[in-house]
């Protein structure tokens, strides 16, 4: 390779690498492996050290891959535009990191290892020992304890500044806000405490695997975008937009490296102990070696025992344990040189594919799901893989009869990731995906955006009918006691065909149903009196609205007040709604314009269902009457607060700048980009004391 040939390729490596971490950090929706990405990483750093003078600074061998946000985008790489499925998110106040939080090196090769610790040998010159510990795969968080009590946690960010999700993080049920004394501690004037007055831990958050299966369970239900893997799922919960749902999402967390002045411990492990003595999540999987075939022996042991653990991780990290010689060792500008990171590659199965089914959703959308012979796969028994689409399917170049191999890397149903060409029989069948709808026969229509095909007869298709009367009644729905069952036997009975149906079942109709009883039937007609008293915007997402979720809904409901607002709302009326993109007001609109889906709203309204929000705050003055307003920055009071106050005096928020948008309130840190462009549409940038004193005038 000549230098213009290593200054092109350096350029194309940069680029697939810079784009794959914005993926990755920022908009959690990886496209490439693991192992992938290290290989173009490992040949980029290849040929740097050939040719020194072409490493700049900004290559990704010398930086950390960042999650900041900068209106929306990764720092430095633009705004995005949100679609369906992506976790609503907002701006975070941020701080620098005491301390640099940096990468790991790693590596898939033994003899790396080996490399590693035969340099740390010889840099230490004496004897010294390993700590080994699991490598969860989460996202990243740097808790500060200041006497005792949590003050502050952040994320990686680009390791000097972080996001503050202080408020998310307190959420997490395993982590402490306050650290409690050990069985048998004594306080002294010279040690009243057992921990230090201030401290740094770091550690990984992460979302075990049932909470992600239930998690994408409900988008799978929903039909939104599922998480690739729980270290995405993890990491856009970690930023929801409220941050009483991350309480919901089943994060945990575990702590690996604590960080501070003057910390009294001579080794990494004992620091760790004496962290899990004060109430924090220290994993107990982890063992001091004190030799490379003890931590080959550690390796080899947790590379199949993995597989059984409640939680993913990827690999092993190995430390050196001594305090004083990590700080001998110290780090390169990406890197501590005292640690590294050994990763486990994906597991695979090769089986048979025996067929293929074409199930049909809530909302029309037609799924291949591949029918296989059962095999043993990270734990359980795969027995389904999904195929996801036509696309997908000729991509493979899929064969009934092949043999390919699924990976289960959190998909809540395993993918099939190749076909093994080498074992394909003679004249094996290729299958062709239909062009009526497996259930009622109406043509398939195809979303050329989306590659998915959907039946477009949603008041006729029996499968998309009883899946709707299913969601509907769901716990997070309208919550009614009812299952798929009695759903079943309801439509078949044809007494229901509407959600509107429920409020009209008497007692006699359900004792009609097999095995009910009079006990039952009144539980039932209980759990949907019960119903009609359900918040607005959980009706809003009872009623199926394709890529309306929890969290969309709630947002939506919160900013129009009630359905007729909804209804009549433009898309651009819709787009005004924080963290709803093009997608999903499109989505919305068509609902509404729909003649038959008003009539389901009007007879549900006349059921006695909330339809609008409940009055929660007394409406202060009408001086933002008719303005929008969008907030960026950080305030005197929290940013809920500030998007209440604007509604008290009459005005309505908006999360994007529009040429409808009133003024840009600014408070300290806003954001660049909404500088800019407010400044483009000559939209009037506004102060917090200004806006006081505008909500402080009369309306004249």
């Amino acid at each position: 390779m000549d230098r213009k040939q290593a200054e092109n390729r350096i350029k194309e490596l940069k680029d697939i690498l810079n784009e794959a971490n914005r993926l990755y950090y920022v908009e959690n929706a990886p496209l490439l492996s693991d192992y992938d990405f290290d290989m173009y990483m490992k040949e980029l750093e290849a040929i740097e050290k050939e040719f020194p003078e072409l490493a700049a600074e900004d290559s990704p061998t010398r930086k950390v891959g960042s999650d900041l946000m900068q209106d929306g985008g990764a720092k430095g790489a633009g705004t995005r535009k949100r679609t369906a499925g992506t976790p609503s998110q907002k701006e975070f106040a941020q701080f620098p990191h005491r301390y640099p939080m940096l990468s790991l090196g790693n590596t898939y090769d033994i003899s790396e290892i080996e490399a590693f610790a035969e340099r740390a040998s010889k840099g230490i010159g004496n004897a010294f020992t390993y700590s080994c510990e699991l490598k969860f795969d989460g996202t990243a968080i740097c808790l500060t304890y200041k006497d005792g009590k949590l003050v502050r946690a952040l994320t990686r960010g680009d390791g000097a500044v972080g996001d503050d999700v202080t408020d998310n993080v307190r959420n997490i049920r395993n982590i402490p806000m306050e650290l409690h004394a050990p069985e048998g501690f004594m306080p002294t004037l010279l040690e009243p405490e057992p921990w230090p007055g201030e401290f740094e831990i770091r550690g990984e958050i992460y979302m075990p695997w049932a909470a992600f299966d239930r998690l994408n369970n409900e988008r799978q239900r929903d039909e939104e975008q599922l998480f690739a893997n729980p270290r995405n799922a993890a990491s856009g919960s970690l930023k929801l937009t409220d941050s009483t749902q991350v309480a919901n999402r089943g994060l945990e967390c575990t702590l690996y490296h604590m960080l501070g002045d003057d910390l009294p411990f001579t080794t990494h492990d004992q620091a760790l102990s004496a962290a899990a003595s004060w109430g924090l999540p220290v994993s107990d999987k982890r063992r001091v070696c004190r030799s490379i075939s003890e931590i080959e022996e550690f390796i080899k042991y947790w590379d199949t025992e993995r597989k059984t653990l409640p939680f993913a991780t990827d690999g092993i990290v190995i430390k050196v344990n001594e305090l004083p010689y990590q700080a001998e060792l110290g780090y390169t500008a990406k890197f501590p040189r005292w640690a590294v990171a050994y990763k486990f590659k994906a597991e695979q199965a090769l089986t048979k594919l025996i067929s293929i089914d074409y199930q049909v959703g809530r909302t029309g959308a037609v799924t291949p799901v591949a029918n296989l012979e059962p095999v043993l796969l990270s734990g359980t028994t795969v027995k389904r893989a999904s195929l996801h689409n036509e696309d997908q399917m000729k991509q493979l170049d899929i064969h009934i009869g092949d043999y390919v191999y699924v990976e289960k890397g959190g998909e809540i149903i395993p993918k099939i990731t190749a076909v093994e060409l080498s074992r394909r029989t003679e004249g094996a069948e290729i299958p062709k995906f239909p062009e009526t709808c497996p259930d009622c026969g109406t043509s398939l229509i195809r979303d050329t955006e989306e590659a998915k095909a959907f039946c477009p007869n949603t008041g006729g298709c029996p499968t998309q009918i009883k899946e709707r009367l299913i969601h509907f009644l769901s716990r997070k729905a309208m919550n009614v006691i009812a299952g798929e069952a009695t759903v079943e036997q309801l439509y078949n009975l044809a007494l229901v065909w509407n959600p509107a149906d429920f409020y009209e079942l008497e007692k006699s109709h359900l004792m009609k149903l097999e095995g009910w009883k009079d006990r039952s039937a009144e539980r039932f007609l209980k759990s949907i009196e019960e119903s009609r008293n359900t918040p607005f915007e959980r009706v809003l997402y009872a009623l199926g609205i394709r890529y309306v979720g929890e969290a969309t809904a709630k947002s939506v409901a919160r900013h129009f007040g009630n359905i007729d607002a909804i209804a009549s709302a433009s898309v651009e009326d819709l787009l005004q709604v924080e963290d709803v993109g093009q997608v999903i007001a499109e989505s919305i609109h068509e609902y509404f314009a729909d003649e038959a889906n008003l009539e389901t709203v009007g007879r549900l309204r006349a059921a006695g269902l909330r339809f609008e929000t409940e009055k929660t705050q007394e409406k202060l003055s009408s001086v933002l009457d008719g303005k929008t307003i969008v907030i960026s920055g950080n305030f005197s009071i929290t940013r809920d607060e500030m998007k209440a106050l604007i509604t008290a005096h009459g005005g309505k928020n908006s999360g994007s700048l529009s040429g409808r948008t009133s003024y840009l309130l600014a408070g300290s840190k806003p954001g660049a980009e909404k500088l800019k462009k407010a400044a483009s549409l000559g939209i009037p940038v506004i102060s917090e004391d200004e806006f006081a004193e505008m909500c402080s005038r009369d309306k004249e």
